[in-house]
C-alpha cells in the first residue's frame, strides 16, 4: 500500500530529508568490545543494533536557529512474520518560521530491519504537512529489497567503518551515497566537545534535488556518532548538530559493596542568580519588522470607509512566565452607518518572539463579529489548540493565527515560480481559522505598481487559498511593499483595508 500527500512540494519535502540522509546514514558504532554492551543490547554483532540507542539533534537554518528537529533511535527486537528484525524509529520536523518560511516537513519513520542483513524488511512513513496525517507503506516481506532506506542504511555503514558506496531506495527511486574521509576538526555541541574526522558525502540524490557541499563530522573516539551535518541549499546554510546521545550501559554482574570509610560533607557551590529578565528587548532583523510598529489602516466596505484598524508590534514581555511578544490588531476608528466594527475591538496574540508562532490568542467583537470571540491556547510541544474549556483540536505544530501569519510572512520566501506551470515557490502554512487548522497556500505575484494614498508604490500580491470554501470565495489577497515587507493592502471580499501613508522607505 502506498499513499501520498499532493500538498506540498517535492523541493520543499527533500531539502529536509536531506538532513535525515546525513545523520540516519553515517552513525555507526565500533566494532571492538566495549562497544557491544551485552547480548540484550546488541541483538547482532555484525550490524551492531543497540537496543535504546538515542540520538538527537537541533537544526539552524541560516540565521534561524532551533529551525528543525532530529530524532532517531534503535527500540526493540522481535519476530516478524519469522524473520528476526529490530525496530527503528526516527522523527523529522522543521519548527515556527522555517517551517512556514521554507521547508513545512514533519515525518515519523518506523523501520523493521532484518537483524542478518541490515535491510527493510517493512517501512511505514507518517507524515504530518496539512491537517490530516498521511501514511505511507513499503513492505519488503514476500519480495525482498536490495537497497537501504535512510534509517537502515546507518548500520550497514556502520560494518565498513563510515567509508564507502552504497545503494539508497527512496521516493521509489534507487540512488547511490558515496562517502570519503577527509580531515580532524574539533566541534562544539550542545551535547559536548568532541575531536572529529570530517567525511564528505556525494550522491545523486542529493544533487537532484539541490543539495551542496554535504559534509559530516564523527567522533574519533570508538563510536564515530556524527555530531554535526553541513550543507547548502539554495535558500541558505543547514546545520544540525547533536544535543543528546543515549547509548544503553552495558549490564554487569553486581559486586559486593566495600565498607566506605565516612568523610566529612562538602558544602555544594552556590548556584549562579540567573540575569533578571529584560523586557522589550529587540526582535531578530530577519523577521522584517521592529518591536513597536505600529501601522494604521483605513477599512471599506464595497468601496466606503467604514473603520479604522491598528496594527501593532506591541511590546515584548513575560506571558505565563515566557518570554512573548504581543501582537495586536485593534478598531482605533470607526463610521457611522457601520454594523461590523465597534471602537476597541480587537485581536490580541501572544508569540513566540523568535518563530512568530502564537501561544494564546484572544478575540473580542462587540457587533457583527461577536462569532469570531473567543480565546484559543496553542500547546508549542504537541500542536493542540484548545478553544475555551471544551474544545480540543489537534493541529501540526506552529500552526499560526490569522494575526501571526500577517507578521510572519513578512519574512517568508515569497519570490514567484519563474514556470507558472510548475510553482515550486507556493508556500503553504497551517493557520487556525474559526474552529479548525487549514493549509493556507499563499501565491506570490511579480511586483507591480499600485496607488496607495495618491503615491505609486512598487508592491508584490500573495493571493491565499485554503480549500475552505466560504473563506476562498472571498478571494483574499494581501500587497507587501516590495522592499519593506510592510503589509500596504488587504482585500477579502468587499472589504478592503489601505495603509494610511507614509511609513518611510517605501518602495517607489
Amino acid at each position: 500500500m502506498r499513499t501520498r500527500n499532493s500538498r506540498v512540494s517535492i523541493s520543499s519535502r527533500h531539502v529536509f530529508i536531506a538532513i535525515l540522509v546525513a545523520v540516519c546514514s553515517c552513525s555507526y558504532f565500533s566494532n571492538s568490545a566495549a562497544a557491544q554492551g551485552t547480548a540484550d543490547s546488541v541483538v547482532s554483532s555484525r550490524s551492531r543494533f543497540r537496543v535504546g540507542e538515542r540520538l538527537t539533534y537541533n537544526v539552524s537554518v541560516g540565521k534561524f536557529t532551533s529551525g528543525a528537529y532530529v530524532e532517531m533511535a534503535v527500540v526493540s527486537h522481535g519476530n516478524l512474520s519469522g524473520t528476526q528484525v529490530v525496530e527503528l524509529r526516527s522523527t523529522l520536523k522543521t519548527l515556527g518560521v522555517v517551517s512556514a518560511a521554507f521547508y513545512q516537513f514533519d515525518e515519523k519513520r518506523t523501520v523493521y530491519a532484518a537483524v542478518d542483513t541490515g535491510l527493510p524488511v517493512y517501512i511505514s512513513k507518517t507524515t504530518n504537512f496539512g491537517v490530516e496525517p498521511k501514511e505511507t507503506v513499503d513492505n519488503f516481506l514476500k519480495a525482498p529489497t536490495t537497497s537501504f532506506d535512510m534509517l537502515s542504511m546507518i548500520y550497514k555503514i556502520r560494518e565498513s567503518r563510515g567509508v564507502g558506496s552504497f545503494p539508497l531506495l527512496e521516493n521509489g527511486q534507487r540512488y547511490t551515497v558515496t562517502f570519503r574521509s577527509t580531515i580532524s576538526e574539533k566541534v562544539k555541541a550542545e551535547a559536548g566537545e568532541f575531536v572529529t574526522l570530517v567525511s564528505e558525502v556525494q550522491s545523486d540524490y542529493l544533487a537532484a534535488i539541490g543539495i551542496k557541499d554535504l559534509k559530516i563530522n564523527f567522533t574519533a573516539d570508538q563510536d564515530s556518532i556524527p555530531v554535526l551535518i553541513r550543507f547548502k541549499t539554495a535558500k541558505g546554510i543547514v546545520n544540525a548538530s547533536i544535543a543528546a546521545i543515549q547509548i544503553p550501559k552495558p549490564t554487569a554482574a553486581p559486586t559486593p559493596e566495600t565498607p566506605k570509610t565516612p568523610s566529612p560533607a562538602v558544602t555544594p557551590p552556590p548556584k549562579p542568580t540567573p540575569p533578571p529578565y529584560i523586557e522589550n528587548q529587540p526582535i531578530l532583523p530577519e523577521l522584517g519588522f521592529a518591536l513597536g510598529e505600529t501601522l494604521n489602516y483605513d477599512v471599506s466596505e464595497s468601496g466606503k470607509k467604514i473603520a479604522v484598524i491598528t496594527l501593532s508590534a506591541k511590546e515584548r514581555k513575560l506571558f505565563n512566565n515566557e518570554d512573548s511578544l504581543l501582537l495586536t490588531a485593534t478598531v482605533t476608528g470607526t463610521e457611522q452607518g457601520n454594523t461590523m466594527f465597534g471602537l476597541g475591538d480587537s485581536i490580541q496574540v501572544q508569540v513566540d518572539p523568535d518563530t512568530l508562532a502564537p501561544r494564546w490568542v484572544e478575540a473580542r467583537f462587540s457587533r457583527d463579529l461577536k462569532w469570531l470571540n473567543k480565546i484559543a491556547v496553542f500547546d508549542p510541544r504537541t500542536g493542540n489548540i484548545s478553544v475555551g474549556k471544551e474544545i480540543s483540536v489537534d493541529a501540526p505544530v506552529g500552526t499560526h493565527s490569522l494575526l501571526s501569519l500577517i507578521y510572519a510572512m513578512r519574512s517568508f520566501n515569497l519570490k514567484p515560480s519563474k514556470d507558472p506551470k510548475n510553482p515550486v515557490n507556493d508556500t503553504r502554512v497551517a493557520v487556525f481559522w474559526e474552529t479548525e487548522p487549514n493549509v493556507f497556500i499563499l501565491v506570490p505575484s511579480n511586483p507591480e505598481e499600485i496607488t496607495l494614498g495618491g503615491e505609486k508604490i512598487l508592491a508584490q500580491m500573495i493571493s491565499i487559498t485554503t480549500g475552505n470554501e466560504t473563506f476562498d470565495k472571498r478571494s483574499p489577497k494581501i500587497w507587501l511593499d516590495s522592499n519593506e515587507r510592510i503589509p500596504l493592502r488587504f482585500v477579502f471580499g468587499n472589504f478592503q483595508a489601505d495603509l494610511v501613508l507614509p511609513p518611510k522607505n517605501l518602495s517607489k
